[in-house]
């Protein structure tokens, strides 16, 4: 997947992959100063079924755990599956408070 590019776009509150000119899929987030909660992963129809989504999570999560300053918030089901799948990056999670 070296042919992608990753972009933040802060403005719009998401991640970006794009191929080329084409964006691919999006990662849509609300971020509090604390947390980042990732509300939405979308990949572009004709772009389903290649890994994008999934490769665009990894690197927002790596992007976040660079900086070190936000704790995520897998408010998709994407996302949470995700992390499921990848349980060494489940440190940058926000633990859960007890009642």
């Amino acid at each position: 997947m070296s042919d992608l590019t990753f972009a933040h776009e802060p403005d719009a509150s998401r991640y970006a992959l794009f191929r080329g000119d084409d964006l691919v899929s999006v990662l849509d987030y609300r971020d509090d100063g604390r947390s980042v909660a990732m509300t939405r992963a979308y990949t572009v129809p004709t772009f389903r079924g290649h890994g994008y989504a999934g490769e665009l999570v990894d690197r927002a999560v790596a992007e976040l755990e660079a900086r070190g300053d936000r704790s995520v918030i897998p408010v998709c089901w994407y996302v949470a599956d995700w992390f499921a799948a990848n349980p060494a990056r489940a440190g940058i999670l926000q633990q859960r408070r007890s009642a």
